[in-house]
């Protein structure tokens, strides 16, 4: 297949599902005063709302994973993206918090496939060493659907409400669903290997796919699940900026995710050459993204606006994990070992959002409904405590290629100075 070719008919109609899987993954950072007005949340009701994407991601990962390698994207993603039009329509017409939850549970269940499936579409069509960069593109993609969750919604909510949003949401899940079906090609059949606990155990305890998750899982975790909702009721409630500056903050943080995404895959691809690791490279991204994180907990007040727009720039770092663990599979697994993968960040996302939410609920509001900036430096401050013990557990075990790693970029600066 020509780059062209692979580009409108498979890179492009895929890379649209993960769009739309994005968006609707962030679109309640910004509805979320619209929700909360609407039925009187509590900010563990609207982490619940919320998160119960995430929760219903993760649970179809396994089954995803199987249908993926035995039928194939093309099919897999015609089938769930009805499945997410439906729940998004259901969303609209919803009047009461738990049909609410409900419906938002069946668009996870519609949207789990998403990136797998353009993972897997992808990684069909183009050869392994080209794969990271392929990658942060479509992690791009994702970013301008998180991108467009924040000004973009708040510029249609002056035209119409939530409700009438989510419909034009699940009809964009359809147009979507049909292009895949009718441009896309049936990839080369891979000989069905049946899922069981062995193959399971097999895959989590792959070397590569034990040492990429104990690094990466639970930052990659925070990232999704504090990216998607508390980022914004933190600039509301600590930061006291407006809704329109939230909002246009929020877009720089998404924008930042394009550009961050793009640059992750051509610095592994950029690093490998050199005989540098991408997860050696990776612990040097989420060792910033912990001291973005730590600006929150210590509560960095002239940099609010800067550490929103930074949470996002350096958590992209996150997403190359599907990257190596992909590389390091045989072709038959790459679905499975994907979205095993995905099963282990997606439930993490939905503890950290649902976990978040109880953890600023245990201070009181104020009478305009904003939360106290200790509660959210609490919460901060956990995410933090969690995620140090993995990166300094890395660090001890390849100190020793880290600072191979540190000696070449060394040398390259040298011998670039030198030309």
């Amino acid at each position: 297949m020509s780059p062209a070719s692979m580009f409108c008919l498979v890179f492009l109609p895929f890379a649209l599902g993960h769009f739309m899987s994005s968006l609707l993954r962030n679109v309640n950072a910004i509805l979320a005063p619209q929700l909360v007005a609407a039925l009187a949340l509590t900010p563990a009701q609207l982490g619940l709302l919320t998160s119960a994407y995430f929760f219903t991601f993760a649970l179809a990962q396994l089954p995803v994973g199987m249908a993926l390698d035995r039928f194939g994207p093309r099919r897999v993603q015609f089938a769930m993206l009805w499945v997410a039009a439906l729940g998004a329509v259901v969303f609209a017409g919803s009047r009461e918090f738990n049909q609410l939850v409900a419906a938002r549970a069946v668009m996870g269940i519609g949207l789990a496939g998403c990136f797998m499936a353009a993972v897997k579409a992808v990684s069909t069509w183009i050869s392994p060493a080209k794969l990271p960069s392929v990658q942060g593109y479509l992690i791009a993609v994702g970013g301008l659907g998180a991108a467009s969750a924040t000004l973009p919604v708040r510029l249609a909510l002056h035209y119409m409400d939530w409700r009438w949003l989510f419909v034009m949401l699940g009809a964009g899940c359809a147009v979507i669903a049909l292009l895949i079906w009718l441009l896309t090609p049936t990839p080369p059949a891979t000989p069905p290997k049946p899922f069981n606990r062995r193959m399971f155990a097999d895959i989590c305890t792959h070397p590569v796919f034990r040492s990429t998750a104990a690094l990466m899982l639970l930052p990659h975790a925070v990232f999704f699940g504090v990216q998607g909702l508390w980022i914004a009721r933190w600039l509301q409630d600590v930061g006291r900026f407006a809704p329109a500056a939230i909002a246009w903050l929020l877009y720089l943080g998404m924008a930042a995710v394009v550009f961050g995404a793009i640059a992750t895959g051509m610095l592994t691809e950029w690093a490998a050459r050199r005989g540098i690791a991408p997860l050696s490279l990776a612990a040097c991204g989420i060792t910033l993204f912990v001291a973005v994180q730590l600006g929150f907990v210590l509560d960095w007040r002239p940099g609010y606006a800067q550490l929103a727009v930074l949470f996002t720039l350096t958590g992209t770092i996150t997403g190359i994990d599907y990257a190596i663990v992909a590389q390091a599979m045989p072709p038959a697994l790459t679905g499975r070992a994907s979205t095993c993968l995905n099963l282990f960040i997606f439930l993490a996302a939905f503890c950290v959002q649902a976990g978040f939410g109880l953890v600023v609920g245990l201070w009181q509001p104020d009478a305009l409904q904003r939360y106290p900036a200790i509660a959210y430096q609490a919460a901060f401050g956990v995410l933090v405590l969690l995620q140090l013990p993995g990166l300094l557990v890395f660090g001890w075990r390849h100190r020793a290629a880290l600072m191979r790693c540190a000696e070449r970029m060394r040398g390259i600066r040298y011998n670039d100075a030198l030309k």
